[in-house]
């Protein structure tokens, strides 16, 4: 890896080191005082009874199960807990808030030992959080709006990193200097993920002044990409002089790209997104492909890690209310010139991807 690609690489690696100690941006005063989940110091290599028994029983409650995101996510969080022999009941709201919340509430009624959300709305699941500190049952929140407290954990990637180093590309191949370009910006309020994104683009236009956002699209739903897609494409049909898309979240940035390739427009206007996948993978590295640059985790070691908060948490050996799991920076250009064609080899190129150390117990170590 040579030049900017490197250099690139560096910057948000050694941002990333410590990005966990630190809150995002977006969670409100009393979460930016808040502590770093770290492993309690009680834990030793002696694996607790009730995992040494398979007993230990989590419940995930999942807003949204469709998309590669998704499904990586779930795939790593299942594989720990086959790992440390924990069993897990899975609740798939499909999308729907309102099902999620009766999904919640009937997840505190089989008194798991640990109740994980996978996104949702913190409104919305407010009455279920509060029922199953009721019931003494803790609560780890993956990107699900909450104060964290004794009783409920948050857990997120580190979303300013990641939009800030997808920005900082985005200068870079406008050349850098005093912008001046036309973009697009995909978006959709209210996901707390792309809410502390969207905080960072706000920052980014208001000191790059001649970057102008001609347009915002988006939508979220079983169909993201396809109908990001069509809105990219009438948006461009209107303005065919915009130089780039702003696509914080893998299934925008696919549409986004989809949306570019069927106007013909690849050459003219690049992808920069959020969040990566094998099929992702493939669609950076096609041949022209418009989608530059992403800014990511490994979403199958953040579900990992998360089990594994989840998991200490239940056994009293989870210490602090939150964490935000490292990030780095993914370009078009280190894909094509590793080679890289999956996730796999992502993670070998790209190590701080994996974080088997992130919130692992001595007794977990041994296991198989």
């Amino acid at each position: 890896m040579e030049g900017t690609e490197m250099q690139t690489r560096n910057m948000i690696s050694g941002l990333a080191t410590c990005a966990f100690m630190f809150m995002s941006a977006g969670y409100g005063q009393a979460q930016e005082a808040a502590t770093p989940l770290t492993v309690s110091a009680s834990a030793t290599s002696e694996v607790p009874e009730k995992v040494q028994s398979g007993d230990l029983r989590i419940a995930v409650v999942r807003q949204i199960n469709s998309g590669d995101f998704y499904e990586q996510w779930m795939d790593g969080a299942q594989q720990e807990a086959d790992r440390l022999s924990v069993k897990l009941d899975i609740y798939n709201a499909n999308g729907d808030n309102a099902r999620q919340a009766l999904m919640l509430e009937q997840a505190v009624a089989t008194q798991p030992d640990a109740i994980v959300l996978a996104l949702g709305f913190g409104e919305t699941l407010e009455p279920g959080i509060a029922a199953a500190q009721a019931a003494n049952i803790p609560v780890v929140a993956f990107y699900v709006e909450v104060e964290p407290s004794a009783n409920v954990v948050t857990i997120d990637q580190g979303d300013t990193l990641m939009m800030d180093g997808v920005l900082n590309q985005l200068a870079q191949d406008l050349g850098g200097g005093e912008l001046n370009a036309k973009v697009i910006y995909v978006y959709v309020p209210g996901y707390q993920a792309l809410d502390t994104r969207h905080t960072v683009w706000v920052d980014f236009l208001e000191k790059n002044p001649g970057v102008q956002s001609v347009g915002t699209i988006g939508v979220v739903n079983s169909n993201t990409a396809a109908q990001t897609a069509d809105q990219t494409k009438a948006m461009l049909t209107a303005n065919r002089d915009v130089k780039a898309i702003i696509a914080p979240f893998n299934e925008f940035a696919k549409g986004a790209a989809l949306g570019i390739e069927e106007l013909g427009m690849q050459k003219d206007v690049k992808v920069y997104g959020i969040d990566i996948s094998t099929a992702d993978i493939a669609v950076m590295t096609k041949p022209d492909s418009p989608w530059v640059a992403t800014g990511t985790t490994d979403p199958s070691n953040v579900g990992a890690v998360v089990l594994r908060a989840a998991t200490l948490k239940a056994v009293g050996q989870l210490e602090g209310e939150t964490l935000s799991v490292p990030p780095t920076i993914v370009t078009q250009a280190a894909l094509l010139k590793d080679g890289i064609q999956n996730m796999e080899q992502l993670a070998e190129n790209f190590p701080s991807l994996k974080t088997p150390e992130l919130l692992s117990a001595p007794w977990m170590d041994g296991m198989q």
